[in-house]
């Protein structure tokens, strides 16, 4: 088997994660599995570990991400421009969307045996987005993106001392809810130029526009449910002309991807998305904030191999599926 790298962020799950490590170490050890284990230390840390990991050698390597989705984030974003690494995920945040969206167990001993089944096989390649912001500053995404006010709530969510309260008490997804609610009567929606592939659109009082590689984002919000990640296509989701009240049964909606079908909802695909505004919004990636518009999205396609499951026809439960997982 290929040689297996560990990057752990211990501070994921406000500290549950370095239990959830623990799992997982004792199950390595039960099955004699040779690995690697690095620790992140602080923000950004996870990404110089990949590049540092996959620069060692040329030899094609699999390195897992323990944490959450900005865990993931940062080791993507470490290892897209190296051709030898293959990604693997165990979930150990509050939201998890990557598990959720690539059919990853939320157990995380569960999680390793399906990595580890997948592990003697190839990766599955999946696109990647590359978001392009002023100054030819470059950011990757392997879930989703968003512009406006999806990106502030993720902001101010990852600021915010509630979200470790939260999760304390096992409710790390309510911290979406909660910072949703504070921001929804005082935000200032604004008009948006969006171009899709070289075609233009125009949307007054936006909320948000958002291009996703998978359906789930927001701690379980599905909120691109056609997106698949190896379709070379985003799904693109534009929110506007919504009355504040009326954002909220959008909102409830779309936990089931049933918002698409509010008229004040737009969708579409494309591969090549451009985003102006009057003023600046926020932006996000995979959650984490990365900057402000102007920006310029590109997809590249199949550009990272990762360890997923995809859904199978007539598919059954996860669990009793696990011994024949599809490709």
């Amino acid at each position: 088997m290929k040689q297996i790298y560990f990057i752990i962020n211990p501070k994921a799950g406000n500290g549950h994660c370095f239990k959830i490590w623990e799992r997982v170490e004792h199950q390595l050890k039960a099955n004699h599995v040779k690995y690697l284990a690095f620790f992140s230390e602080s923000p950004g840390h996870a990404k110089i570990l990949a590049t540092q990991i996959a620069q060692k050698n040329f030899e094609q390597k699999i390195v897992i991400a323990v944490g959450g989705d900005g865990t993931m984030h940062e080791v993507m974003n470490g290892a897209i421009k190296n051709n030898n690494i293959i990604l693997g995920f165990i979930p150990g945040g509050s939201g998890n969307d990557f598990a959720r969206g690539f059919q990853i167990p939320g157990d995380p001993v569960e999680a390793l045996a399906v990595i580890l089944r997948l592990a003697k096989h190839k990766g599955l390649p999946i696109d990647i987005g590359k978001v392009t912001l002023a100054e030819s500053n470059q950011h990757f995404f392997i879930n989703n993106m968003g512009a406006g006010f999806d990106a502030i709530i993720s902001y101010e969510v990852n600021q915010s001392r509630m979200k470790a309260i939260l999760n304390k008490l096992s409710l790390g997804r309510m911290v979406y809810v909660y910072f949703l609610l504070k921001k929804l009567f005082t935000y200032k929606t604004s008009t948006i130029d969006l171009s899709i592939d070289g075609k233009k659109h125009i949307f007054e009082q936006t909320w948000f526009v958002t291009a996703s590689n998978q359906p789930y984002y927001g701690g379980g919000m599905k909120i691109a449910p056609a997106a698949e990640p190896d379709d070379g296509l985003f799904d693109i989701t534009v929110v506007h002309q919504l009355t504040r009240w009326k954002l909220l049964l959008v909102f409830i909606s779309v936990f089931w991807g049933k918002h698409i079908h509010f008229k004040e909802v737009k969708t579409y695909t494309g591969r090549s998305v451009s985003i102006h505004s009057p003023t600046k919004l926020f932006v996000h990636a995979d959650g984490e904030h990365i900057g402000f518009t102007p920006l310029k999205i590109d997809l590249q396609a199949s550009a990272l191999e990762v360890l997923i499951r995809r859904k199978c026809p007539n598919e059954v439960e996860m669990k009793e599926r696990d011994s024949n997982d599809c490709y």
